[in-house]
């Protein structure tokens, strides 16, 4: 299977590569995508020399345009379709049904791959996306089982691709309410989840108290490991009980299941993190090209060599293997 992997910045995208990535996917620095980040993303004259660089060694570049554009502002969302194709790009990674049809019109040549800010999850959605502006390949949501998958699989034309480590994102795939509210930044519009600017750190009572847009989001013991202040991970009082309501902070790592969505005719195996570091990007990058050549070869998948690198230091399966509390 096809390992699609992440690159926040020029530097990472080599790593990336060198580390035996089959693909990458980035994309330019400002709003047309989901990690619109301070000192993240890809000047174009970034992109184009590393999207030659991944060439040369073999590997292909996805272009993620995945954010809604805003009204009156399209002309930001259409330049970098145009640009991502001229550059070289091997596909571009969509959301909003108004850049599909503008893609498929204007740039016909340009591969279309179907975001998972869209949220298609079943056989309808995605046969009328394939249909509608011959998207190739669709980014399942994080919410399905791997019996789900194969379903899917077995009532569409396109390729299918799954998360398999790094962030959670139980929200409905970025278009997360909770934390437009706190923040008034959406990232589906704006590109950013509990954006930096808006996060708060300050010590109350030996307690190290984490702050998302005024609301208090986690209270951690100062020898504790403190997540990022995420509010669908966020530690909340409700009839004298505290816990995660939504989700835990911990992150998906789906190693031992990578048989069993081989089987499920999965295409592509996606690891989330944009905003890491080269270090993560290196040692996720080949445990996992480890992990595709084992299943590749029928031997045992490696297990537990992420743990360290997972959010609370801590993973999960997700929806693939359980029942949603």
């Amino acid at each position: 299977m096809e390992l699609v992997c992440p690159a926040g910045t020029p530097a990472a995208l080599r790593t990336a590569v060198k580390a035996g990535a089959h693909t990458i996917y980035c994309g330019f620095a400002d709003e047309t995508n989901a990690r619109n980040f301070p000192g993240l993303n890809f000047s174009r004259k970034e992109l184009g020399e590393a999207i030659v660089f991944a060439h040369a060694h073999g590997s292909k570049v996805l272009v993620a345009i995945n954010t809604f554009p805003r009204a009156g502002g399209e002309d930001i969302w259409h330049r970098a379709i145009s640009d991502a194709g001229s550059l070289g790009a091997d596909a571009v990674i969509l959301a909003d049904l108004g850049l599909l049809a503008y893609t498929a019109e204007h740039h016909p040549e340009l591969r279309r791959h179907l975001s998972v800010q869209a949220a298609a999850a079943n056989p309808d959605a995605i046969n009328f996306y394939a249909e509608a502006f011959d998207v190739r390949r669709v980014v399942l949501p994080r919410v399905l089982t791997v019996a789900e998958i194969k379903a899917i699989n077995a009532e569409i034309d396109v390729e299918t691709e799954v998360f398999v480590f790094g962030g959670l994102c139980v929200m409905a795939e970025g278009r997360c309410s909770l934390s437009s509210y706190a923040t008034g930044r959406s990232p589906n519009m704006n590109g950013v989840c509990s954006p930096a600017s808006h996060v708060s750190y300050s010590e109350e009572e030996g307690d190290l108290v984490a702050r998302l847009g005024g609301y208090t989001i986690h209270r951690t013991e100062k020898e504790r490991s403190a997540p990022y202040p995420t509010l669908c991970k966020g530690c909340f009082t409700s009839r004298e009980q505290t816990g995660h309501v939504f989700e835990d902070p911990t992150s998906l790592d789906a190693t031992r299941l990578i048989p069993d969505l081989a089987k499920a005719g999965v295409t592509a195996l996606k690891i989330e993190g944009r905003q890491r570091s080269r270090a993560y990007v290196e040692k996720v990058v080949r445990a996992f090209r480890g992990a595709v050549e084992a299943e590749a070869q029928g031997r045992p998948m490696p297990e537990g060599l992420l743990a360290t690198l997972s959010e609370g230091q801590a993973v999960t399966t997700g929806a693939y293997a359980k029942v949603w509390r």
